[in-house]
């Protein structure tokens, strides 16, 4: 593990052959060599944890309809781990910070390119107070081909992947692809009929995601699996 510093942030770096690169991520097909992070670095090895992804542009039913489910995770001790894409990812990212819980952004740049540029203030309260990672070095701006490979590790850091909405045709579909080959749950939440955000979602259950009605849906599958 090595330190570096990045205007005036301690970046740490991990390879994939240091003692605390995260386990999760061993197991994963064509894990990263090395990870870059800034923030609480303790974060990157939770075991009580969930991937949230989703749609950049969420219906009005969305918001109100995570933060039923969220919420409860979050206080009964989940990190969020999500990609600070707007939309599904931000709104996630806000709601462990705001209740009190703890979150994972992966970014599909260096921490010297910020991607998105929209919420400044939510990047510089996550690597205060929670954790970023990337596997491109600082100086890496955004690419297009970044972003479906860094789908991997939102799903690679967690045991499963919560879709909140997703159109047909959603780049969250690419997460969701990633998270069943590399053996992870995914949970999917339904959404009215006939909304095409949510056509992704009812694609995804019918062919076998496990469907979210209450927070309860997810902590009991949990409690089956880790008792």
């Amino acid at each position: 593990m090595k330190k570096l510093d990045i205007y005036d942030q301690e970046c740490t770096i991990v390879t994939v052959f240091d003692p605390s690169y995260p386990e999760y991520l061993k197991t994963i097909p064509d894990p990263p060599y090395a990870l870059y992070m800034e923030g609480d670095v303790s974060l990157i090895h939770t075991p009580l944890s969930i991937s949230v992804v989703g749609t950049r542009k969420p219906s009005s039913y969305a918001f109100p309809a995570m933060k039923s489910i969220l919420i409860p995770l979050i206080r009964s001790g989940f990190t969020i781990v999500s990609g600070m894409a707007q939309g599904i990812d931000q709104l996630a990212h806000k709601l462990a910070a705001e209740y009190n819980g703890k979150t994972i952004a992966v970014l599909g740049s260096g921490f010297e390119h910020i991607y998105p540029k929209n919420n400044p203030f939510l990047y510089d309260t996550l690597i205060r107070e929670h954790l970023v990672v990337s596997e491109y070095p600082p100086d890496c701006p955004p690419k297009k081909y970044h972003f479906p490979e860094r789908n991997r590790l939102i799903a690679g850091l967690t045991p499963s992947t919560f879709v909140i909405e997703a159109r047909l045709r959603s780049g969250t579909l690419i997460t969701v692809d990633q998270a069943l080959e590399q053996g992870k749950d995914v949970y999917a939440l339904p959404g009215p009929a006939g909304h095409v955000t949510s056509e992704g979602c009812h694609k995804m259950i019918n062919e076998g995601a496990k469907l979210v009605h209450t927070h309860h849906d997810i902590l009991e599958d949990w409690l089956e699996k880790f008792e």
